[in-house]
């Protein structure tokens, strides 16, 4: 038995789908198979049924799967010790984040702290691509992004859940007496967002609901700091934009950063949200759900 065989199993078992477990893997779909057939060939099991529409673990393939996940998880342990001894990295573990993870992220790093309260948390910041590359070449041991780039050989992505996007709009618009506000209910004020190289899933959601309302929503300047956007709007500029964050913690960080603008912070109606994943290194694939990824939760 060899640890391909089992990460091939476990690939498997966990998208039920062959072509899709070897773009996970980064390898050639004929592999997956043959890796299978030899485990099942040298265990006498039949792990999997197959059929043209259809992947399914047999009875025996449930019952092995914990224990392969189990024997990975240990290998991936002992390599991961044998690395950080061999470059001098211990104690250090480096995460790739997105701007406006907010409550996500100090969760996270509380519960990470209080686990491995000798650990060094560094956070990185950086667009989801860059982060895709360096959790792929060991740089990163995992990356928070608001969506999962294109597939890529190296790395697995699990979806965390979905953060809430607020409205932030003058406070004596009439929209801003209402608990939440319509899109549509903003078109006399010009739209500010930042650019979508910038950050591309807050974008196209926040322009995707002004299509689904036939909103017209008048552009105005790129927004290159949200703070000072933020800012500009209480102090009386005719402008909205959109903050990543629930409406009472962003409330509150406006208040203690702005001494109480005359800004009003809404959640969208119906809500909005941008979904956040967590990349990991594909190694890690069958141990996703593990102290790390259920910490940022």
């Amino acid at each position: 038995m060899e640890i391909r065989q089992l990460r091939c199993f476990v690939a498997v078992a966990e998208e039920l789908h062959f072509a899709r477990a070897a773009a996970r893997l980064g390898v050639a779909q004929p592999a997956v198979s043959q890796q299978l057939a030899r485990l099942e060939r040298e265990l006498g099991l039949s792990l999997l049924t197959r059929s043209p529409r259809r992947v399914a673990l047999t009875a025996d393939g449930v019952r092995l799967l914990a224990e392969a996940r189990a024997a990975l998880a240990a290998v991936d342990r002992v390599r991961d010790v044998a690395e950080e001894l061999a470059t001098g990295r211990t104690g250090a573990l480096r995460i790739g984040t997105s701007p406006g993870l907010g409550r996500r992220l100090a969760h996270g790093l509380a519960t990470l702290r209080e686990l491995a309260p000798d650990v060094e948390l560094i956070l990185v910041d950086g667009p989801a691509r860059a982060h895709a590359a360096a959790v792929a070449s060991g740089e990163l041991r995992a990356a928070l992004v608001r969506t999962a780039p294109p597939p890529r050989a190296g790395v697995h992505a699990v979806r965390l859940g979905e953060d809430p996007l607020s409205a932030v709009l003058p406070r004596t618009h009439p929209a801003a007496a209402a608990p939440a506000v319509r899109v549509r209910e903003l078109a006399d004020l010009r739209l500010r967002l930042p650019p979508r190289d910038g950050d591309p899933v807050l974008h196209d959601a926040v322009l995707a609901r002004c299509a689904d309302e036939e909103a017209a929503v008048a552009r105005g300047r790129d927004v290159t700091s949200v703070d000072d956007a933020v800012l500009e709007i209480g102090t009386g500029t005719p402008a909205w934009t959109v903050v990543h964050g629930e409406r009472t913690e962003v409330d509150r960080c406006a208040s203690e950063t702005y001494r109480g603008p005359r800004a009003a912070v809404r959640p969208f109606d119906p809500p909005l949200g941008v979904p956040v994943h967590m990349l990991l290194p594909i190694r890690w694939a069958a141990t996703c759900r593990d102290a790390l990824v259920d910490a940022f939760r």
